[in-house]
């Protein structure tokens, strides 16, 4: 059923704020924007502890209470639910009946609503939390009151984030105490997103129990910034999310669309080597071209660069372990565009910044701690899954992993093939790697052909005259045919690991068998379309 309004006169551009209402979760700038209120005698409302926050600052406050005639129940469950609060909130100003009734009632209007929520999802965060402690942190008053406000926008102000305080006192100074239907419009907007993503956090938290009968799929994000453009100059692009959780830009200009695309790829690959030894990764267009575990992350570099010495200019590295002085100055003998790592030793941000246009971020938190699933966007709709989460940290064959060979893989091979299937897992399909030492050789991704791969990753080895000899090979998904086992034992495997699951396993395995080569099944593949 929908409402037709009345006719009215249409409201004036500027609606004063004489009285408002102040109850808030987050008391961020609460005290200077009060006062800014007060200074221009806007009578101040308040609940619970906010008004103490408020008196305590030495404001004058008139409880809930004193304009309902009825103290707070419940412990404190019902305080502004009252027709008294929603009455002031939501009376038309040109409307003669709301008037005369607010008049018969006594009740004065409420121009200002100033309110944010419990933070329900931080209360619910650990996996632990009970129900008890989720209802009791769910907001009934708050985004009543929020709603109502923004409702009736058209004369009611209502500010929900503490960054708008400024703007909000700044107009009501420079209008003589008014605000703007612009700008009441523009709050409302932002209203409605708030008690639309509280709302959402709190379905997500019963969904955890049975996420399959959510009826719906919600993300609800903050914006964090806007993008010059998206992944081409004619497309607009914008990024939302809490991207501050996990890292932060310390020099160089804004991050683009496709900066963030291979940064979050980048994250992805670094987060396999978490508890590792000293790595580094060089990533470019989202894939890696070099990776490498060593004792020093200088050793790691130059390892992880010798796989491939023309794809790295221009692209990005990411360590796991702060980067130091020595391996700063090796990156930066070519053009990086994005240098990643969770410190920088002493000097380093000082050296590294000297190049204007490179862009250096500190990783804050690792990829595994981010529990939102994997979100793709697709002609009429989006695909949801569950991240492919990290492996298992091991160096040696992981759980549920079978032999499926007469030739077993020595300690040696079986650390380079855990090396190679952490770093396949994050390479394009059809993705190959060839490994040895606990560094890349040879990278194959994104071909139509499994064995184009097998052979694009050998050439781009062979170009940097690195020696195949006694390596490794991982494969992201199974070997259709024995053609790409064949060609990389032509350049010296020793060992293979894959998922298995194809047709023709057993002709795959018997080539294994017939070449001397060792062969594992995963029974888990890592396709990365």
């Amino acid at each position: 059923m929908t409402h037709t309004p009345r006719e009215l006169p249409p409201p004036d551009d500027l609606a004063p704020v004489r009285r408002a209402l102040l109850s808030v979760s987050d008391k961020t700038g609460l005290v200077p924007f009060a006062q800014g209120l007060t200074r221009m005698g806007v009578t101040l409302v308040s609940t619970g502890g906010t008004a103490r926050a408020l008196r305590e600052a030495g404001l004058a406050v008139l409880d809930a209470g004193d304009i309902t005639g009825f103290p707070e129940i419940l412990d404190g469950r019902v305080k502004t639910l009252h027709p008294a609060v929603h009455g002031a909130i939501l009376a038309r100003r040109n409307a003669p009946d709301d008037v005369a009734t607010l008049e018969t009632h006594g009740i004065t209007p409420i121009d200002l609503v100033v309110v944010n929520l419990y933070p329900f999802g931080e209360a619910t965060a650990r996996p632990d939390v009970d129900d008890a402690t989720a209802a009791e942190n769910i907001d009934i008053g708050g985004p009543t009151m929020v709603r109502a406000a923004a409702k009736n926008f058209f004369f009611t102000t209502v500010v929900t984030r503490p960054a708008d305080y400024d703007d909000v006192l700044a107009e009501l100074e420079a209008q003589d105490g008014q605000t703007s239907l612009a700008t009441r419009r523009r709050l409302a907007h932002v209203a409605f997103a708030h008690t639309a993503a509280y709302d959402a956090s709190i379905a997500d938290y019963f969904e955890r129990a049975a996420p399959a009968e959510a009826p719906a799929f919600r993300l609800h994000l903050p914006l964090v910034q806007s993008l010059r453009y998206g992944e081409n100059p004619h497309q607009q692009a914008r990024f939302f999310g809490d991207a501050h959780r996990f890292f932060e830009t310390l020099h160089g200009k804004e991050l683009s669309y496709n900066n963030l695309l291979d940064l979050s790829a980048a994250l992805g690959l670094i987060d396999e080597f978490k508890d590792a030894a000293p790595t580094v990764a060089i990533l470019k267009h989202t894939n890696p071209c070099g990776v490498a575990s060593r004792a020093t992350l200088t050793e790691a570099y130059d390892a992880a660069f010798r796989t491939d010495r023309q794809s790295p200019f221009g692209g990005i590295v990411v360590t796991n372990q702060p980067l130091d002085r020595e391996t700063a100055e090796r990156l930066d003998a070519i053009f990086t565009e994005l240098v990643i790592a969770p410190e920088f030793e002493e000097g380093v941000l000082d050296f590294l910044q000297q190049k204007a246009n490179r862009r250096l971020i500190r990783l804050k938190a690792w990829a595994r701690d981010d529990a939102r699933p994997d979100v793709r966007s697709v002609v009429g709709g989006v695909l949801v899954q569950e991240r492919d989460a990290a492996l298992a940290p091991t160096g040696a064959l992981q759980e549920g992993w079978q032999v499926v060979t007469r030739v077993q893989p020595d300690a040696g091979a079986q650390r380079d093939l855990d090396f190679a299937w952490r770093v396949v897992k994050h390479v394009k399909s059809n993705a190959i790697v060839y490994a040895r030492d606990a560094a890349t050789l040879g990278i194959g991704a994104g071909q139509m052909s499994r064995v184009d791969s097998v052979e694009i990753a050998a050439s781009k080895g062979k170009k940097s005259e690195l020696d195949f000899a006694r390596s490794v090979v991982a494969s992201d998904a199974f070997f259709p045919f024995a053609d790409g086992l064949l060609e990389a034992a032509t350049h010296g495997v020793r060992a293979v690991v894959q998922p298995g699951g194809s047709v023709r396993d057993a002709e795959v395995i018997e080539a294994a068998d017939r070449l001397g080569i060792a062969m594992v099944f995963t029974g888990r593949r890592h396709f990365r379309h």
